[in-house]
């Protein structure tokens, strides 16, 4: 039998042979990749003024492993990003390749010229450090041009006031218990209860609870107060069927969950195809099993359509269960123009652009508007719905009053009228339509989130509760087939009354969580 002996490797392919990295060096190399991606992301929904998330969002998902490193990168390059450019610009050292990597050139170029120093590891690190001597004489340029003498001048050039706020958590009730969860937070830090929102608790500013145990596990979420108050101004039953209408990035659908105590069904629709995974990771971290995440266009369903418009009657085991959309949460797009300082907006290249693109911004603020209106008019169409709120965490009288005045007569066609949510607290609508002292609103500045909610409630005796007849109940399972896209051959073998009883009480009442892509 032949012999085969292994070839050494030569001195020469030895000296060749990358040092390994130690694990301080490996740290650094992979928070600046994550940081690139996010910078990515950040950047690119801010140049269509689309943003699949917000910055904290998008580094504090499960998918980013150094969330503190990479967020610090985050936040400081964007901080520096107009500097950062005007110096690329100046040196002139980049070739096409790493132009299309620029958002991990921006951040290394922060950790050369305003950071921490840093190795030759990786080939971006190699290639930016060798021209370092370019990168500082192209920053002492511009420091001429800009007629200022230190850096520390220019820094303060571009430097963001500081928004200070509390730390709000919501206990997610479904794992841990309020009281349980002051005991183990208390061990830490200062906690008291929300006088307004119930399981909601309130900390000091800026505590850093992202990697706590009780965080990284679900049982409480990192949720603002006027964020928390959407859900419970709903205040939907247990045993309710809810609709979610705009429902990524997911606190408020997992806050539902809670509410109505894990019983019933939260339909949670997302269009966005990015936004839904970051939905899909909420729900799972919740642990809600009343929850079915459905990836479609909220307008494209049709309140006609027998899960939304009649009430199912069939029996699971002995019990009798009925199945009705009795309310919607409906949290459309909006400017986020109340959150700027929480989304750490300010930091992003329109903001600073904002001052003199007041044009393009009302013309922005009016494409929302119409959705918004689009959106209210749908939810009003539901026939069996009780309770919608629509919420937005805008300051602008467009997105807030002007929309609800424009549906005002068809919701009270539809027998809704306003009500008042949290009648205790003080600030409510402008005085712009009739029932403004209805409407919520929480400022931007007292309260540090702007944010607007409006209560309808349809009027008692104006829900119809049709039987559900051997005829109609045929005719459900045909619209629900044609939903559900199934073949011929399919719908044939479910047509039968009982057989499609039993198919629509596997499909409402399994307790699991489940997603559907359309």
């Amino acid at each position: 039998m032949a012999r085969f002996k292994a070839k050494q490797p030569s001195s020469g392919a030895a000296e060749k042979k990358k040092p390994r990295m130690s694990n301080a060096e490996r740290s650094a190399y992979f928070s600046r990749r994550e940081a690139a991606k996010v910078l990515r992301s950040v950047l690119q929904g801010d140049a269509h003024r689309r943003a699949v998330a917000s910055i904290k969002s998008l580094v504090y998902s499960p998918s980013i492993k150094n969330k503190k490193a990479t967020f610090a990168l985050v936040c400081q390059t964007l901080k520096h990003l107009p500097i950062i450019k005007d110096v690329l610009e100046g040196a002139n050292i980049l070739n096409s390749r790493w132009k299309r990597q620029v958002e991990l050139v921006y951040i290394i170029t922060y950790d050369i010229l305003f950071g921490q120093e840093i190795s030759f590891v990786g080939e971006a690190e190699k290639f930016l450090l060798q021209r370092k001597v370019s990168l500082q004489s192209a920053l002492a340029r511009l420091l001429v041009r800009k007629k200022m003498k230190r850096i520390e001048d220019l820094l303060d050039h571009y430097q963001t006031p500081d928004v200070s706020k509390p730390r709000y958590v919501r206990v997610n009730t479904l794992k841990l218990d309020v009281d349980s969860a002051l005991i183990e937070l208390r061990k830490q830090y200062m906690v008291e209860k929300d006088d307004l929102v119930p399981d909601l608790l309130k900390l000091p500013p800026k505590c850093d609870l992202h990697d706590h145990p009780l965080v990284m596990n679900g049982s409480v979420f990192m949720q603002g107060k006027a964020s928390s108050m959407v859900a419970a101004a709903l205040d939907p039953e247990p045993g309710w069927e809810v609709l979610d209408a705009c429902a990524a990035p997911g606190n408020k659908t997992v806050h539902l969950a809670a509410l109505m105590r894990g019983k019933g069904k939260v339909i949670a629709c997302e269009l966005n195809k990015e936004r839904i995974k970051r939905l899909a990771d909420t729900v799972r971290l919740s642990g809600a099993c009343n929850i079915e995440v459905f990836h479609s266009d909220f307008l494209s369903l049709d309140p006609k359509d027998p899960p939304y418009s009649k009430s199912y009657l069939f029996f699971k085991f002995s019990s009798k269960l009925t199945l009705q959309v009795r309310a919607i949460l409906l949290d459309p797009s909006c400017s986020g123009s109340g959150t700027v300082a929480e989304r750490l907006d300010h930091l992003l290249p329109s903001h600073a652009a904002g001052q003199s693109a007041n044009v393009d911004e009302t013309e922005r603020l009016t494409k929302l508007a119409s959705f918004q209106k689009k959106a209210l008019t749908h939810a009003l169409c539901f026939p069996q719905v009780e309770r919608i709120v629509y919420s937005t965490c805008s300051i602008h009288q467009i997105e807030n009053e002007d929309v609800v005045k424009s549906i005002l007569p068809l919701a009270a066609s539809h027998g809704f009228r306003l009500a008042t949510p949290f009648p205790q607290w003080h600030r409510r609508g402008l005085p712009v339509l009739e029932g403004f002292e209805h409407l919520l609103r929480t400022d931007p500045v007292e309260d540090k989130e702007g944010f607007f909610i409006a209560l309808f409630i349809r009027e008692e005796g104006s829900v119809v509760h049709p039987s559900l007849s051997p005829d109609s109940s045929q005719l459900s399972l045909v619209e629900r087939t044609k939903r559900k896209n199934l073949s011929k051959k399919e719908a044939r073998i479910i047509m039968p009354t009982l057989f499609g009883g039993m198919f629509k009480m596997f499909l409402y009442s399994k307790p699991c969580f489940r997603v559907n892509l359309k």
